[in-house]
C-alpha cells in the first residue's frame, strides 16, 4: 500500500488550470505570456528531460508540472548567462539550454507549464516519514531550523513568484537541491535563506524531510 499518497478526489486545481491557454499572466513584471507558444518550444527542446506533461521521468530532474510561473521564470533566467554577468544558477545541462532562450520564450514556458497538472508523489521511508513531518511543520529550535511550512504552506503551495511549490516532487531532486544549498553549489535562494538553513541539517534530516513533501497533496 502506498504511503502518504496525494491521490485525493478533492484536490485543489493547478494554478490556471482549466483556462484557456491564451489567458494566463505569468512573471514577475505581469505582461501577458503567451503558454502556446511556451508549448511548443517545450515539446521540442525541454521534453527529453521533463516530458510532455512537465512530470519528469527521471526523479533526478524536477516536475515543473504546476510550479508558480514566476518561480520557473525566476530559476530559467537564473540559469542563463549573458554577456555581463554569469549563470546565477549552475547546472551544465540547463546552462547550456537556456542560451538561446530570450526573456519572453522563458515566460512562455513558464506560463505553460504552470498550467499542467502535476502527477502524484508518494512518501516511501516509514522509518523516517514522522521524523520529516516534524521538520516541515514545526523545524527544530534547537538548531535554529524554521519549519518548511512557514514559507512552503502546510500543503506545501508555496507563495506564487516567492517560495515554490514543493509538494509531489520527487524526494531524489529535493534532497539533492537541499545538499546543493548546504554545501553551497546553489546559491540563487532568496536572500540566502535556504543556504542557511540547510547549514544547520544532517544528510538524515534533509532525507527524511524530501521523502516527507514528495507525499504532501495540495
Amino acid at each position: 500500500m502506498k504511503y502518504f499518497s496525494i491521490i485525493k478526489a478533492a484536490l485543489l486545481i493547478t494554478i490556471g488550470l482549466g483556462l484557456p491557454l491564451t489567458s494566463v499572466a505569468a512573471g514577475h513584471s505581469g505582461s501577458e505570456a503567451d503558454p502556446a507558444r511556451g508549448k511548443e518550444i517545450a515539446n521540442t527542446v525541454c521534453v527529453a528531460c521533463h516530458a510532455m506533461d512537465g512530470n519528469s521521468i527521471s526523479p533526478e530532474y524536477p516536475k515543473l508540472a504546476g510550479q508558480h510561473p514566476g518561480y520557473l521564470l525566476k530559476q530559467m533566467l537564473d540559469f542563463k548567462a549573458t554577456a555581463s554577468k554569469s549563470a546565477a544558477r549552475k547546472d551544465a545541462t540547463m546552462n547550456s539550454m537556456i542560451a538561446a532562450f530570450d526573456e519572453t520564450q522563458m515566460r512562455d514556458m513558464a506560463a505553460y507549464y504552470s498550467l499542467l497538472k502535476q502527477s502524484p508523489g508518494t512518501a516511501k521511508n516509514r522509518d523516517t516519514v514522522l521524523a520529516g513531518q516534524k521538520l516541515y511543520r514545526a523545524g527544530d529550535a534547537s538548531k535554529g531550523i524554521p519549519a518548511c511550512a512557514a514559507c512552503h504552506s502546510p500543503t506545501g503551495t508555496g507563495i506564487p513568484d516567492q517560495y515554490p511549490r514543493i509538494s509531489g516532487q520527487y524526494a531524489t531532486y529535493t534532497e539533492a537541491q537541499l545538499k546543493a544549498f548546504r554545501d553551497g553549489t546553489r546559491t540563487n535562494d532568496q536572500r540566502k535563506m535556504m543556504q542557511m538553513i540547510a547549514l544547520k541539517m544532517t544528510d538524515a534530516e534533509i532525507k527524511a524531510v524530501s521523502d516527507y513533501i514528495a507525499g504532501l497533496s495540495w
